[in-house]
């Protein structure tokens, strides 16, 4: 059985999958797909802080909780059971490319020249990690959710902002990708 979980499948599965999700919440009790709104009641839950926008009923929303714990524990189950023993491979355009900023030591699919404790203390480092995973935390609070829970919720239920939402993160990923990283692969 688990034969079939060992090769990668055709990236059209996870779109359809992930696609059902949408409507069997809405289905089983108007509940609504995001991720980035699970800190938010792990914060409710855990913070004894009299702060306004961590009070409210985060038991109502519970099964978000379960729902990220079970994305977690499925990560952790396919690392452990379905390990594929031969290296990961990039494009080579993409290594050459990398390579022309200077990042050649590549570990999988993760290049620690960037993403490594060590590289924490550079200003590449930093900037990558601390100041664009703060932009990310705040954007997502800014937007109102994720782009999970926008592009695929919001967008699947017709909602407006959820369209400028998801119009903004694309924009802003071609944007950070084609004119910011370069900057800052520079440093």
């Amino acid at each position: 059985m688990l034969e079939r979980f060992s090769h990668p499948w055709h990236w059209s599965a996870a779109g359809v999958f992930i696609g059902l999700i949408v409507p069997t919440l809405l289905l089983i009790g108007n509940k609504h797909f995001g991720i980035s709104s699970s800190l938010r009641h792990m914060c409710a839950a855990c913070l004894p802080a009299r702060i306004p926008f961590f009070h409210y009923d985060w038991k109502k929303e519970i099964w978000n909780l379960f729902f990220v714990g079970g994305i977690l524990i499925g990560a952790v189950l396919a690392t452990v059971l379905l390990q594929d023993p031969n290296p990961i491979v990039i494009h080579p355009e993409l290594a050459k490319d990398l390579a022309g900023y200077g990042v050649t030591n590549i570990d999988g699919i993760v290049p620690t020249d960037l993403f490594s404790f060590e590289s924490l203390f550079t200003l590449r480092g930093f900037l990558l990690m601390v100041v664009g995973g703060f932009l990310v935390g705040f954007g997502t609070r800014y937007a109102g959710g994720c782009t999970s829970g926008h592009a695929i919720m919001g967008l699947s239920n017709l909602q407006w902002p959820s369209l400028v939402a998801t119009v903004c993160f694309m924009v802003g990923g071609f944007l950070m990708t084609n004119l910011i990283l370069p900057f800052i692969l520079k440093l």
